[in-house]
C-alpha cells in the first residue's frame, strides 16, 4: 500500500515537471461572442455569512448569478432541500435565486431561521453561494427583579452589575439614573466592557443619586431600563453636603486609606484569544484608596505604538487589526502611594481562513494545459477541500485530465465536455472561505468581428494602422497579405501587432491596395479585407489677407484649395469663430468671399476652414471697417456719426406669469445704424434705483417677449447701441409686477465639513435675491450617515449653515437641500457627501530609510499608516528635510528646512527627493498630513549626498596688462559639490566664426590667476575655465579676452606698455538710489576712456559703466539699503586700475538734498529781502514827513512786524500746548530777547548781537498809548550813533533804519 503511494507521488512530480501551462484565453467583450458563448454559472451577489434579520420586516435572502444559458436556482436549507413551491410565504424573483419571505398573511419570522445556500446550475456546471446563517434580531425584556438597597462603608469598592438581557446583536449598554442624566465617570468610578458600574472607592455624595442600568437595540431602536440600585453610604464621621469638594472629597474626614486590588480582572493572571484583524480590548479595573492609576506593558517588547489606544482612563487597552505579532503577555499595573498590584493578561492571536491565492476562472481550448490554485491561511492552519458543482471531488467520476495535488488542480491536455464548477473550501475552527471557480473548456473556430470589407481612406505620408479584430479557441494564428500575394507582411515598414492590427509606419501611394488578413487555427480559417487608399493632403494655398477697408465699399478674400481630386471638399466661413450666414448680401464662390456695401458690422475675424472625410486646413484674416468716404469732405467732417438717441413710447402688453411684452420706437441713429438694443430693468425691493441688463436684441427689432422671474416689481428702460457708443436711457416703462412661486433654484455650493473634530458644518450659498420667487424664504436639510441606513436627520433654517454636533471623527455624511418659500417647497438637491471634522493623525509613518542616493538625488522609502488613523482626509505623506552640513571642510551656508509631499496609497510606497546638494550631509524625517494636521513624526534619518561636478567659478576676470600678457583671475564655486582637486582652463583663439585649436591648461585647487603671454598680440581669445572634482568638470564660466585700443600710444620701443599710469583717490558718496565717484589719475588724455564696475554684495551681480568724461560721475538705479564695491579701470589699459571701494546705500525714505542749493529757497530769500528793502524805503519816508515822536511810528509798526514774523518761527524744539491740545504762543519765548532773523543754509538760528530790548534796558522800557517806545529810547540812539557799529555782525534791521535817518 504504501509502494502505491510512493508510486502515486513520483507520477505527479514528474506531471508538474513535463507540463507546461498555456495562457489562460482571454474572451473579448464583443457581443457576437458573448451570445454564442456557452459559459459556467457565476456568483455575482449574495448575502453576508452571518445575516441578522429584522423580525418587522421581510426576509430577503439575496442570490444572484450569471452564465449561458442562464442559471436556474435552487436552495438548501440546513444542508436539506428547501422546496420553495410548499411554502405560501416564500417567493423567488424572476431571473434570480433571491428569495423573499412575507408575514402579511401570518407567520413567525423565528421559523424561518437556519443556514441557507444557493444553488445557480446550467448545462456547463453548479455554483454555489456561502452558508447563510439567518437569525432574527431579538430584543428581550429585563428580568422583573426587586434590589434591595447597597449599603457600602464609605472608601470601599463597589460594583454594581449590570447583566443585560442576550439581545441578538448584542445590546450596547450606558447607566443614567432616575432623572435620565448620565452618570458621570472619571478615574475613580466607570462602567468595564460587560457594562457593569465600577468604583474604585465610594464617596458618600456618591449616594446622592441612584444607578440604572440601560440597553439600546440597535435593531429595534428601543431602549430598556433595569430596575435602579439605591445606596447607602456608611461615614466614621458626620457627612455635610457644603463640605464636599474636588481636592477634598471627604471633606476633612478619616477614611481609611487601602492598598490597591483589582475589581476586573481577578486573580493574578487571565487569558484572552482574539482573531486576526479583529479588535483587542483588554481591561485592567482595580480597587484602592487614594483611587490607584493604571499602566499598561507588554513583556519582551514595547506596545504597538502605532495600532494601541487607551480608553475609559487608561483602564482599557485597544489594539485595532490584530495581527500574529501582538500576541503575547500584557501585564497590567494598579498603584497608589501605598503600593502596587500587577495582573498578567496571556494574549493569543488565532486567525479564521483568509485567502493568499484564490482560484480565479479558466477558459481553455482543446488540449490546452491549466491550473486551478487554492491557497489560504489561518490559525489553525485551515484544511482545503475540492468539490466540483457542488459536490466532493473524491466522489466525482475520474477525470483523467485532472489531477490533484493538495491546494492545485493540474488540466492536461483537457476535452470538451468537461467544464466545470469548481469550488475551493479553506476552513478551520474559526470560520471558512468558499471561492467558486469554473473551467470552462471553449472550442471555437476562427472568427472575425470588424465589419466586412473595410475602406480606409488616409493622407500621404502619415502613420497608418489597419485593425482586424478576431477571435478564436485555441487562438488562432494571424497574417496579412497584400493584393493575395506575398508571404505575409511583417518588417520593413510594416509591423504586425498581437491584436491583430497591422502599422504602416508612413503611407505612400504605393502602399495603396487590399489588404488581407487571415486567422487559421486547427478548426479552421477566418478572412477580412481591408482597401486602403492614399490621399493627397488637402492645403489652403491661397489664403485670406488682411484687409481694411471703407465703409460702403466691397472686399473680397481669397481661400483658393488644392486637394485629392477624389476627394470631396466643402469649404466654411466663419466670423469670430461663429458661423457666417451669409443672407442676401454676402456671396460665396469655391475661391473666395466676397463683402458688398462693408459697414461697421462686419469688421472682426474670418475664417476659412476647408474639410474633406479625413483632413481639414484652415486660415485667418481681419477686416477693419474705416470711416466713411464723402465727396465732399467738409459736409462729412460736418456731419460725424455720432450715437443715437434713446428709444421713446415705450410700452408694456401681453402679460403672463413669467413673461410680458415690451415695444419701443427707436431713435434718430445720427447716420449709424442700430446694431443692438440693451434692455435694463429695476426692482423697488431689493435694490431700489438700481438698474441691471436683462437682455440684448438685435438692432432691427423693436418688439420682444420678456422671461421674467417671479415676485419681482419690474419697470424696463431701453438703451440703443451703435459703432459709435450707447445712447442715453429711454424713460422707464409702466411697472409690471410677477405673481409668485415655488422656488425654481436650488442652493449652490452645499458641502459638509468640520470646523472641529466632532462638529459637520452643513454651509450653502443662499438664493440670489431674484430667485426667491416670494417671501418667507427658508431651507430644509437633511443629512444622514453614509451607508448606515438611518432615517434622514432634518432642520429648517433661514440661515446659510447648519452644525451637526457629537459627530465621531471624519465620518461621511449624505446631505441634501431644498429651498421653500410661502409658495411652496422647491425641487431638492442632489445627494452631496460631507465629513465630519478632523482630529490629529494618531499614527506616524515608520521605517523611513533610503537607497539608491546620487549626487542629487535619494530614493526614499517607508511603512505607510493605517488610512483609519489618518483621522481625515488623506492628503500626502509630507517629507521634511534639511541640509545639515557640507563634507567639504569649511564650507558655511545657510540651513533651510525644505517640505516635499507624496501622494501614495500603495503597501510599500517609494519616493524620489531631489534637487539635493551633492557631498552634503541631509536629515529628514515625515509626517502624514490631513486637510489640518500632521501626525508625530517618524524616525529621523541621515545620509550623505555623493560627490558631484562643481559650480562655476564664483568670478572670472581677465585684465590685459601689456600687449603681450594677460591675467586671469578667479574664484573658488560658491558649491564645490566636492572636493576640488584643480581647475580646468580651456582658451582658444576667435577670428569671426572660426575658431582656432583649443589648449587646455590644469591648476592645482589652491591657484586662482594665470599669467598667459600671447604670442600674437592682435589675437583675440575665448576662455572658458571650470572647476574640477573626481567626478569631473563643473558648469564652464565663459569669457572673452579685452580689446586693447590705441596699443601705439603706450607702447616704446621694446614693445612694453610704459610704466607709471595710475589711478588713485576714488571716492563714492552714495545717496538712496545713485552715487557719486570721483578719482584722480595720470593718464594722457588720449587714455580718457575709463570704465566703472560695480558690484552688488548681495547677489555679486557685476554691472560695468564706460564713460569718456572726467569724473566726478553720478551712478544711478542703485538699490536701497545695499552694499556695493566699486573700482575704476582704463578701458585701454585695463591693467591700470583703482582700489576698491565700498559704500552703502540710504533708506528710501533718508534721501535729502542740500536745502542751499535749491532754487525755490534762493528765490525764496532773495522775495524776503526785496520786501525788508521795501519797507525800510517806506519807513524812511515816513520817517521824513514827520510825526508825533519822530520815528516812532514806522519804528513801532515794523517792529511789531518783526516780533509777530518771529512768533511763527520755530524757536524753541519743543513746542508748548494747552491742556485743550492748542499751541500757546505766549510760551517763555515771549520773555526771551528778540533774536536775529539771519538763518544759515543748514537751518540753524543765529543769535544777534541786536536786540530792541537793549533799547528799553533789558526791557523796562514802555510804550506809549500808540504803542510808541518812550523812556530811555533815545538814549540808546545818541549811543549807538556815537559808538558807531563795532560788531562784526550783519547790521540788524533797527540799526538800518537810523543809519538810513
Amino acid at each position: 500500500m504504501m509502494g502505491r503511494g510512493v508510486v502515486t507521488a513520483l507520477t505527479l512530480l514528474s506531471l508538474l515537471l513535463l507540463w507546461r501551462e498555456t495562457a489562460a484565453i482571454e474572451v473579448p467583450q464583443d457581443p457576437k461572442i458573448l451570445q454564442d458563448l456557452k459559459q459556467p454559472p457565476t456568483i455575482i451577489k449574495q448575502s453576508v455569512k452571518d445575516y441578522i434579520v429584522d423580525p418587522r420586516d421581510n426576509i430577503i435572502i439575496e442570490c444572484e448569478a450569471k452564465g449561458t444559458p442562464v442559471p436556474t436556482f435552487s436552495w438548501r436549507r440546513n444542508g436539506k432541500f428547501f422546496n420553495i413551491g410548499k411554502d405560501p410565504r416564500v417567493t423567488m424573483r424572476k431571473r434570480s435565486g433571491t428569495l423573499e419571505v412575507g408575514f402579511r398573511s401570518g407567520g413567525r419570522p423565528e421559523d424561518y431561521e437556519g443556514e441557507y445556500q444557493c444553488f445557480a446550475s446550467n448545462d456547463y456546471g453548479v455554483a454555489l453561494s456561502n452558508k447563510i446563517l439567518l437569525r432574527v434580531s431579538k430584543a428581550p425584556l429585563w428580568p422583573k427583579e426587586v434590589l434591595e438597597p447597597m449599603v457600602v462603608s464609605e472608601g470601599s469598592p463597589l460594583v454594581l452589575p449590570c447583566n443585560p438581557p442576550p439581545g441578538l446583536p448584542p445590546p450596547f449598554t450606558f447607566w443614567m439614573n432616575s432623572a435620565m442624566t448620565p452618570i458621570p465617570q472619571d478615574k475613580r468610578v466607570s462602567m468595564g466592557l460587560n457594562g457593569d458600574l465600577y468604583f474604585s472607592n465610594v464617596l458618600a455624595h456618591d449616594a446622592h443619586t441612584d444607578y440604572s442600568c440601560n440597553a439600546r437595540f440597535l435593531f429595534t431602536h428601543t431602549i430598556q431600563q433595569k430596575n435602579p440600585f439605591t445606596l447607602k453610604v456608611h461615614t466614621n464621621e458626620p457627612y455635610n453636603d457644603t463640605s464636599f469638594n474636588a481636592t477634598d472629597p471627604y471633606g476633612g474626614r478619616k477614611v481609611a486609606e487601602s492598598t490597591p486590588t483589582f475589581l476586573s480582572p481577578s486573580g493574578s493572571e487571565s487569558s484572552k484569544m482574539v482573531l486576526r484583524d479583529e479588535q483587542l480590548l483588554l481591561e485592567c479595573i482595580a480597587a484602592g484608596l487614594p483611587t490607584p492609576t493604571i499602566k499598561w506593558f507588554k513583556k519582551g517588547g514595547d506596545l504597538p505604538g502605532r495600532k494601541v489606544k487607551f480608553e475609559n482612563y487608561n483602564k482599557t487597552l485597544k489594539i485595532v487589526s490584530v495581527s500574529e505579532e501582538d500576541a503575547g503577555e500584557y501585564v497590567c499595573m494598579a498603584n497608589n502611594h501605598l503600593g502596587s498590584i500587577r495582573h498578567s493578561i496571556f494574549v493569543q492571536v488565532k486567525a479564521a481562513p483568509y485567502w493568499l491565492d484564490k482560484p480565479t476562472n479558466l477558459v481553455l481550448a482543446p488540449d490546452e494545459n491549466g491550473r486551478l490554485v487554492c491557497r489560504a491561511n489561518g490559525n489553525p492552519k485551515p484544511t482545503i477541500q475540492w468539490l466540483i458543482n457542488g459536490q466532493p471531488l473524491e466522489s466525482s467520476l475520474p477525470n483523467p485530465s485532472r489531477h490533484v495535488l493538495g491546494d492545485t488542480i493540474i488540466f492536461r491536455s483537457v476535452q470538451m465536455g468537461t467544464s466545470a464548477v469548481y469550488q475551493c473550501n479553506a476552513s478551520n475552527e474559526h470560520g471558512y472561505l468558499l471561492a467558486n471557480a469554473f473551467v470552462s473548456v471553449l472550442d471555437m473556430p476562427p472568427r472575425m468581428l470588424g465589419p466586412k470589407n473595410q475602406l480606409i481612406k488616409v493622407i500621404e505620408n502619415n502613420r497608418t494602422l489597419l485593425d482586424c479584430p478576431f477571435f478564436g479557441s485555441p487562438l488562432p494564428e494571424l497574417r496579412w497579405f497584400k493584393n493575395g500575394q506575398g508571404s505575409g507582411l511583417d518588417g520593413g515598414q510594416y509591423r504586425a501587432h498581437i491584436n491583430g492590427t497591422l502599422e504602416i509606419k508612413r503611407a505612400r501611394t504605393e502602399d495603396e491596395g487590399t489588404y488581407t488578413c487571415v486567422a487559421n487555427s486547427i478548426l479552421g480559417t477566418a478572412e477580412n479585407q481591408v482597401r486602403l487608399e492614399v490621399k493627397e493632403k488637402t492645403r489652403i494655398v491661397r489664403a485670406p489677407e488682411h484687409r481694411s477697408a471703407v465703409r460702403g465699399s466691397t472686399v473680397r478674400f481669397d481661400c483658393k484649395v488644392t486637394s485629392d481630386p477624389s476627394l470631396s471638399v466643402t469649404v466654411a466661413w466663419t466670423k469670430d469663430d461663429k458661423p457666417l450666414h451669409m443672407g442676401w448680401r454676402l456671396r460665396k464662390d469655391e475661391e473666395s468671399l466676397t463683402i458688398p456695401n462693408v459697414n461697421e458690422g462686419d469688421e472682426g475675424t474670418y475664417m476659412c476652414t476647408v474639410k474633406s472625410e479625413i483632413d481639414q486646413d484652415s486660415a485667418s484674416a481681419r477686416l477693419t471697417v474705416l470711416e466713411e468716404a464723402s465727396l465732399n469732405p467738409s459736409v462729412s467732417s460736418a456731419l460725424p456719426p455720432d450715437r443715437p438717441d434713446p428709444p421713446m413710447d415705450l410700452d408694456l402688453s401681453d402679460p403672463a406669469a413669467r413673461s410680458v411684452r415690451l415695444t419701443w420706437i427707436p431713435g434718430n441713429d445720427h447716420r449709424s445704424p442700430v446694431t443692438q438694443f440693451l434692455v435694463q430693468f429695476e426692482e423697488d425691493h431689493w435694490e431700489p434705483g438700481v438698474w441691471r441688463d436683462l437682455f440684448t436684441y438685435p438692432g432691427d427689432l423693436n418688439s420682444v417677449i420678456l422671461q421674467l422671474v417671479p415676485f419681482v416689481n419690474y419697470q424696463f428702460r431701453v438703451i440703443a447701441i451703435n459703432a459709435v457708443g450707447r445712447s442715453e436711457p429711454s424713460r422707464p416703462s409702466p411697472r409690471y409686477k410677477t405673481s409668485g412661486a415655488a422656488p425654481d433654484s436650488i442652493p449652490r455650493g452645499l458641502r459638509g465639513w468640520g470646523s472641529r473634530k466632532d462638529n459637520m458644518e452643513i454651509t450653502w450659498e443662499p438664493l440670489l435675491d431674484l430667485e426667491r420667487n416670494g417671501a418667507n424664504l427658508h431651507y430644509s436639510v437633511w443629512w444622514r450617515r453614509k451607508d448606515s441606513g438611518d432615517e434622514w436627520n432634518n432642520v429648517t433654517t433661514v440661515g446659510s449653515k447648519h452644525v451637526v454636533h457629537n459627530t465621531e471623527t471624519y465620518v461621511p455624511y449624505e446631505i441634501k437641500i431644498q429651498a421653500r418659500n410661502e409658495f411652496g417647497p422647491g425641487p431638492e438637491s442632489n445627494m452631496v457627501i460631507g465629513y465630519s471634522g478632523e482630529d490629529k493623525p494618531t499614527d506616524s509613518p515608520t521605517d523611513l530609510r533610503v537607497s539608491k542616493v546620487d549626487s542629487t538625488k535619494a530614493n526614499v522609502h517607508w511603512k505607510p499608516v493605517d488610512m483609519n488613523s489618518v483621522l481625515g482626509e488623506f492628503k500626502e505623506y509630507r517629507l521634511y528635510y534639511w541640509r545639515e552640513s557640507s563634507l567639504v571642510p569649511g564650507l558655511t551656508f545657510t540651513k533651510e528646512r525644505k517640505t516635499k509631499g507624496f501622494f501614495s496609497t500603495a503597501a510599500d510606497p517609494t519616493g524620489i527627493l531631489s534637487d539635493l546638494v551633492p557631498f552634503s550631509q541631509y536629515k529628514m524625517f515625515m509626517v502624514v498630513a490631513n486637510s489640518r494636521y500632521e501626525s508625530p513624526p517618524s524616525n529621523t534619518v541621515a545620509f550623505s549626498t555623493k560627490e558631484g561636478v562643481p559650480d562655476a567659478p564664483r568670478f572670472f576676470r581677465i585684465n590685459r596688462r601689456s600687449f603681450d600678457t594677460l591675467h586671469l583671475e578667479w574664484d573658488k564655486p560658491l558649491e564645490p559639490n566636492g572636493m576640488l582637486i584643480g581647475y580646468q582652463l580651456k582658451y582658444q583663439t576667435v577670428n569671426g566664426s572660426r575658431v582656432g585649436r583649443p589648449i587646455l591648461e590644469t591648476f592645482l585647487p589652491n591657484v586662482t590667476d594665470f599669467t598667459l603671454r600671447l604670442p600674437d598680440r592682435s589675437a583675440r581669445y575665448k576662455f572658458y575655465l571650470s572647476a574640477l572634482t573626481q567626478v569631473g568638470a563643473g558648469e564652464v564660466f565663459a569669457e572673452e579676452s579685452p580689446h586693447f585700443a590705441n596699443e601705439e600710444n603706450f607702447t616704446d620701443a621694446t614693445g612694453l606698455v610704459t610704466t607709471g599710469w595710475e589711478i588713485w583717490n576714488l571716492t563714492v558718496v552714495c545717496n538712496s538710489h545713485n552715487a557719486n565717484v570721483s578719482w584722480r589719475h595720470n593718464l594722457p588724455a588720449s587714455s580718457s576712456d575709463f570704465v566703472i564696475e560695480y558690484t552688488l554684495d548681495s547677489d555679486k551681480s557685476v554691472e560695468v559703466v564706460r564713460v569718456n568724461q572726467q569724473p566726478p560721475i553720478r551712478l544711478g538705479n542703485l538699490n536701497a539699503e545695499a552694499t556695493y564695491h566699486v573700482r575704476v579701470y582704463s578701458h585701454e589699459l585695463n591693467s591700470v586700475s583703482s582700489q576698491i571701494t565700498s559704500c552703502v546705500t540710504k533708506s528710501a525714505y533718508m534721501d535729502q538734498v542740500d536745502i542751499a542749493t535749491q532754487g525755490w529757497f534762493i528765490g525764496l530769500m532773495c522775495a524776503i529781502a526785496l520786501i525788508i528793502l521795501i519797507l525800510l524805503i517806506v519807513c524812511f519816508i515816513k520817517r521824513s514827513r514827520g510825526g508825533k515822536y519822530p520815528g516812532g511810528g514806522c519804528v513801532t509798526g515794523f517792529t511789531e512786524c518783526l516780533v509777530r514774523d518771529k512768533k511763527d518761527l520755530p524757536l524753541d524744539p519743543v513746542d508748548h500746548k494747552d491742556q485743550d491740545g492748542s499751541f500757546d504762543y505766549h510760551s517763555d519765548e515771549d520773555n526771551k530777547p528778540l533774536q536775529g532773523s539771519q538763518t544759515s543754509l543748514d537751518g540753524n538760528v543765529k543769535e544777534s548781537d541786536d536786540s530792541l530790548v537793549d533799547y528799553g534796558e533789558g526791557g523796562d522800557g514802555q510804550f506809549n498809548e500808540d504803542g510808541s517806545f518812550i523812556g530811555q529810547y533815545t538814549v540808546k540812539k545818541d549811543k549807538d550813533e556815537t559808538e558807531g557799529n563795532e560788531s562784526s555782525e550783519a547790521t540788524s534791521p533797527v540799526n538800518a533804519i537810523y543809519s538810513l535817518a
